[in-house]
This record gives C-alpha cells, sequence and structure tokens, in this order.
C-alpha cells in the first residue's frame, strides 16, 4: 500500500481517533477556564481551593498502566466506549452541583481516572495498526484534533454560558462528548476495506515477561526521555506570558506571541510527522526536542528584541508539537504493536510526573530568586538531557517481543 493510499483506506479509523481524543476529557483543558469564575462567584469558593483542582490529575497516574493493558487485552473499542459512557456522565454531574467545593473535587477525580479512556492511550493505538508507511504524519493528524475543535468548541460553550448560565454550559459539554463519543467509537471500529483481520490485542504476559520489557535500555530511555523533555512544560501551560514580560515584552505583544506558541505547537506536530515518515526516528527526535533549549536559553538571556523573542517561543512550540508524534511512533517501532498502549502508559504517567515535578522546581526556584532566569537555564539543559535519551534508544536493539503462550501463570498479566 502506498502513502497516500492508507489515507484513502483509514480515513474514517482516523477521523474517529481525531474526534475520540478531542472530544474526551481533553475537552477540560480548554473549559475549566471558561467555568471557573462562575463557579467561584456562585459558591463563593476560596482560589486557592479551586486551584487544588490541578494536583487531582496525578490520580490517574496510578491507573494509565492498568487501562493501557486494558485497552491491549480488549480492543480499543470496548476501551473508548467505557471512557465516553463515564465522561459525559460526568459532565452531566457537574450541572447538578450544589456548592461543596468537595463534590467538585470528587467528580473531578472520576473523570480523570476513567477520561484516559478517551486520550491518545486509546486512539493512537489504533492509528499505529493501520498506518504503516504514513504512520508519524496520521498520528499528527490524530493529535491536532482537540486544538482544532476547542477552537470551534470554546467559543460556543461560551456564548451558552454567557445566555443561559455554567449549569446550562456543562449540560452542553455533555451533550458535546456523548454525541463526539458516539462517533469515535462507531467509526474507529470499521475494518479498511478488503480487511478481514480484527483489532490485534494482546496474548497475557508472565510477571517475568512483563519485567523483561521494563527493564530494556529502550524502554527505560523512552520514559525518561518522556519525562526530561516535559519538565518545562509548566512554563508554556501557564507561565510563558510572565516570562516574556519579564524578559521586557510589552503585555499585548506577549499574548500574541502565546498565540504563535500554538501556531508553532500545530506546524512542527506536521513537520515532525512528515520526518518521521522519511528519516530516522532517533535523529527526528534529537533534531525537534533539542530546539527547546535554544529557545530557553534565548528566553533566559538579557535579550529583549521583539524577534528574539517570538522565535525563541516558536522554537520551544515546534518541539511541543513534536514530542507526543515521536513519543507514540518509537513505542510503535521498537515494541510489539499488541502491546503498543500498555508501554505507551508509562510514557504517559512520566508526562504527567514531570509536569508535576517542573512545577515544584519552578516554585523554588522563583522563590529564592524570584525571576524565571534559573528555571529556564535548567530547562535548556534538561531538555538536551531527554532529546539525548530518545536519540539512544536506536543503540540497545529491539525489545523481544511477547510471544503468545498456550499456558498462563498466576502471575499473567
Amino acid at each position: 500500500m502506498t502513502y497516500f493510499r492508507e489515507f484513502r483506506v483509514n480515513w474514517t479509523t482516523l477521523l474517529g481517533g481525531a474526534l475520540g481524543v478531542a472530544l474526551g476529557s481533553a475537552l477540560n483543558h480548554y473549559m475549566t477556564n471558561l467555568f471557573a469564575p462562575e463557579l467561584i462567584a456562585e459558591f463563593g469558593w476560596n482560589k486557592a481551593q479551586f486551584a487544588l483542582v490541578g494536583t487531582l490529575g496525578l490520580a490517574s497516574m496510578f491507573v494509565v498502566p492498568f487501562w493501557g493493558r486494558f485497552a491491549d487485552r480488549h480492543g480499543a473499542r470496548l476501551s473508548a466506549a467505557i471512557g465516553f459512557t463515564v465522561v459525559p456522565l460526568t459532565f452531566l454531574a457537574f450541572s447538578f452541583m450544589r456548592g461543596n467545593i468537595h463534590e467538585f473535587f470528587a467528580i473531578t477525580l472520576v473523570q480523570h481516572l476513567f477520561g484516559v479512556l478517551t486520550t491518545t492511550l486509546v486512539f493512537t493505538r489504533v492509528v499505529v495498526q493501520r498506518f504503516d508507511l504514513a504512520r508519524g504524519m496520521a498520528l499528527s493528524v490524530l493529535m491536532t484534533g482537540p486544538p482544532l475543535v476547542g477552537a470551534v468548541v470554546v467559543p460556543l460553550v461560551g456564548e451558552v454560558i454567557e445566555a443561559e448560565g455554567w449549569r446550562a454550559g456543562y449540560r452542553l459539554l455533555a451533550a458535546i462528548s456523548a454525541l463526539g463519543g458516539i462517533a469515535a467509537v462507531t467509526l474507529v471500529g470499521r475494518r479498511a476495506k478488503g480487511d478481514a483481520a480484527p483489532e490485534r490485542t494482546a496474548a497475557r504476559i508472565t510477571l517475568p515477561q512483563f519485567l523483561a520489557l521494563v527493564r530494556h535500555p529502550a524502554f527505560v530511555l523512552m520514559v525518561a526521555g518522556m519525562f526530561f523533555c516535559n519538565v518545562p512544560t509548566i512554563i508554556v501551560s501557564s507561565q510563558l506570558k510572565l516570562v516574556l514580560m519579564e524578559s521586557g515584552a510589552t503585555s499585548q505583544f506577549a499574548t500574541w506571541t502565546v498565540s504563535l506558541y500554538a501556531v508553532g505547537v500545530i506546524v512542527g506536530r506536521f513537520i515532525s510527522g512528515l520526518a518521521l515518515d522519511k528519516v530516522s526516528p532517533q535523529t527526528v527526535a534529537l533534531t525537534a526536542l533539542g530546539l527547546p533549549a535554544i529557545g530557553f536559553l534565548i528566553l533566559a538571556s538579557p535579550a529583549e528584541q521583539s524577534w528574539l523573542l517570538a522565535s525563541a517561543v516558536l522554537l520551544v512550540g515546534l518541539a511541543q508539537g513534536a514530542e507526543g508524534d515521536i513519543g507514540a511512533y518509537l513505542t510503535s517501532r521498537m515494541f510489539d504493536v499488541a502491546n503498543f498502549s500498555l508501554v505507551y502508559s508509562f510514557l504517559i504517567a512520566s508526562m504527567g510526573l514531570a509536569s508535576t515535578v517542573g512545577a515544584l522546581v519552578l516554585s523554588m526556584t522563583l522563590g529564592a530568586t524570584e525571576r524565571f532566569d534559573l528555571f529556564l537555564l535548567f530547562c535548556a539543559a534538561i531538555t538536551v538531557v531527554g532529546a539525548l535519551c530518545f536519540f539512544m534508544t536506536g543503540r540497545g536493539g529491539h525489545p523481544p517481543r511477547i510471544e503468545t503462550s498456550p499456558e498462563v501463570t498466576a502471575l499473567s498479566i
């Protein structure tokens, strides 16, 4: 099958995956900011208390490997169906809250625990099984779903909140997520034309087999690389405007540059996807994931020129767009696709841990210097280490494939 024919044959699967990752728990990434002022104003919640909602995502780290194995054993369609049953119900539950902030935390926690089944953990699995020659670009298309859909849904929900209140906004979100989930599950369940083979699922693996898998140098390097590359995430997720203004940028220019970062993420995603299909993935990882180091060094320097600050942010954005594609692509190429979600789950957990560690380190460095310079230098160094980890995955050979065994021990998973 040719490069472009893979898209012609499997476009419904790709569309279903893009809708799935966009209309599940990822909606909260864009929506919490819309609802926060309304909830705080109506219920009188303390802003410091409300900020604690950001820590609840850590709970998902402990269930991600379990759900990853579940997806490998039972397939993406069943996994996504469970996720899209729970997530819309949690949006609906938000609309019935009566004012206790712990009620809000409890619903959010349930959404995090089951929302994993509506993320790339599940839907990248389908894509890597359907695409080979165009796998890198297909992953890029899949992962642009959330920002593109978010650009449409955010204004719509915002208007409903303004006109009818936050409860109506949550009910609209529940309906959007439910309809998106039905479409996603239906589309990813379709088989490509002429393909009679069902989705490939994993056999049970014994504990010794699992330990051999996670001890392999490629696995360790990928998890470490994903951790190191994501420690600086706190900067781009919530501090970028402050960093730019500290470097001398005006508030208006800083806002424009943050928008440039979002554009860089999308552009970087497509460039890396095409490169992964044409060049060694280790080379792409070293180049793409090493770029933020230059951007962080510029931001840490005394430079105040607008074009230089914009270039720095663009470099960081290009690499941020590449990292998710590279992690999923390397996982699919270096490990048995039947065990894709299990391996990839550890990369996702590593990303979550990195975000928490980055926030703690940033807090300490700001407390010591009241400036971002020290943390930006730290980010530059640790990003290079992460890029080198991904680059070194090609040095240890492929991990052994786990074969189906007629006998399953009591320690199998």
